[in-house]
């Protein structure tokens, strides 16, 4: 499946998650994944065409320079879903943001158009209110009860929503990226430690990559300027460092994205369409979620097996934390899957009930590599795969991309026996339905794990036990 990074149009996605191994491996339906929008950060269309990671691209390439690393989207895949700062879902990949409007019909145009919705509605209220006094003054009784008599304070539990947002929010930022160029938008992160590192998606802080300028503002109205530390274009993921950050910083409490379940509430927090601190609540929709997305330039491309929430998450949400009923982090809003095109002037789709967030298992390990080298860490098995959307499994291309060996010379898929033409089917216990889901699957280890892979040759069915091998950054 394929979703839109806010802002920018994403690849296609697998038509199923993968199912665990005693399940019977039924092909997934046949169809094209529908498109999402990306963010405020950029729009981008569904790279169409087929790619072919080669032995170079991290997680199923080789350790030799590649320029065709990052590889192509998969086919009509969809995009980050915020716009700058939102998310993107669909089907295989995590939301990137797109440029915050620059226009007079951009962000001030969405509160323009809110406020004279607000004042209609103040003014109906008024009118409504002064009339039903006027009647009450006229009758012998009255049927308004006060504040002071009605049980006193309301108390919000720890446990309540309202109770994980106020104690949330306060670690949580809307960050503003600009390029040299001027382009840019917003997007969302949430506070990783004391230092004063914030985890966000690699989307959201694109553009202030190479000297461009970062800010982040938490919910009180103060606002730092920031540095990104590392971003990992294929994990979506990225850490910023506030300057002259202060000294009373609240890092958010991460969960274990592994014992989430199908069922369990959650809470988003985000800006969608630049409304910061926006709380928003679902439930697990589904796991292992088949993910990938693009930034709309048809060459570059991330992968996740991602989680799949209902929770409402619009351009502008990337990079929030999804958290779960305890207040816990168990992901990082990164795509949505939507139709149609937003209103309010942005072109941008809204939210459909299909979000999807980078299960922080992952994200911490990610944005653990990044502070401490600057650059991501990815797990590989050194072969080539075809990125056209099957539902047979992920082919060993016969022909690498940009003349290299399609299976690494004495990389861990070398040393397996596997060979060109060989369709992997299964990643341990989760079926493997394209080379997407394989890229997705392979990145949730980390490089020194052990899997067992399934695949097919001549139509015989073989098992072969792989060690991971590592690729370090994304060209």
């Amino acid at each position: 499946m394929s979703t839109e990074n806010e802002g920018t149009a994403v690849p296609p996605a697998p038509s199923a998650p993968p199912v665990p191994v005693d399940a019977p491996a039924a092909p997934a339906p046949q169809g094209q994944a529908p498109r999402g929008p990306h963010g405020q950060d950029s729009q981008g269309q569904p790279a169409q065409g087929q790619g072919v990671p080669d032995a170079g691209h991290p997680g199923v390439s080789s350790s030799a320079p590649d320029p065709s690393w990052p590889p192509p989207p998969p086919p009509t895949a969809p995009s980050h879903g915020d716009g700058g700062s939102g998310y993107g879902a669909g089907g295989w990949g995590s939301s990137y943001q797109q440029p915050a409007p620059k226009s007079g019909r951009g962000r001030g145009g969405l509160v323009a158009g809110i406020l004279v919705a607000a004042l209609v509605a103040g003014g109906l209220g008024g009118g409504l209110g002064y009339t039903l006094a006027k009647n009450n003054d006229d009758s012998t009784g009255s049927t308004t009860v006060s504040a002071s008599t009605s049980g006193g304070d309301v108390k919000r539990d720890p446990g309540t929503v309202a109770g994980v947002a106020a104690k949330a929010l306060p670690s949580t930022v809307t960050i503003e990226a600009e390029g040299t160029s001027g382009e840019g938008g917003t997007g969302t992160g949430f506070v990783f430690d004391k230092q004063g590192h914030i985890i966000t998606n690699n989307h959201v802080v694109a553009d202030a990559v190479d000297g461009g300028k970062l800010t982040a503002t938490f919910p009180n109205g103060k606002k730092y300027d920031a540095e990104v530390i590392g971003n990992a274009q294929g994990y979506d993921v990225a850490v910023i460092k506030l300057k002259n950050a202060p000294g009373d910083l609240k890092p958010l409490t991460l969960g274990d994205s592994d014992k989430v379940a199908i069922g369990d509430a959650t809470i988003a927090i985000g800006a969608p369409f630049g409304l910061s601190d926006t709380v928003t609540t679902g439930i697990i929709s589904a796991k292992n979620r088949p993910v990938a997305s693009s930034d709309g330039s048809g060459s570059q491309a991330s992968y996740m097996s991602a989680l799949q929430t209902d929770a409402s998450i619009n351009p502008g949400n990337s990079g929030g934390p999804l958290l779960d009923a305890q207040g816990n982090v168990i992901g990082i809003n990164s795509a949505i899957q939507s139709t149609g095109n937003g209103g309010f002037g942005t072109g941008q789709s809204g939210s459909i009930g299909l979000g999807f967030a980078i299960p922080i298992n992952q994200a911490e390990y990610v944005a653990q590599e990044l502070i401490k080298t600057g650059k991501p860490v990815y797990a590989k098995i050194g072969a080539s795969v075809s990125l056209d959307e099957s539902s047979g499994g992920a082919k060993i291309t016969d022909q690498g991309a940009g003349g290299a060996a399609p299976v690494e010379p004495g990389g861990p898929a070398a040393k397996a026996g596997l060979k060109p033409g060989d369709v992997i089917t299964k990643l341990d216990d989760r079926v493997i339905d394209s080379g997407p889901t394989l890229i997705g699957e392979i990145w949730t280890h980390k490089p020194g794990d052990k899997v067992t892979i399934t695949y097919e040759r001549a139509g015989k069915q073989h098992t072969v036990d792989v060690t991971l091998g590592s690729r370090v950054g994304d060209n």
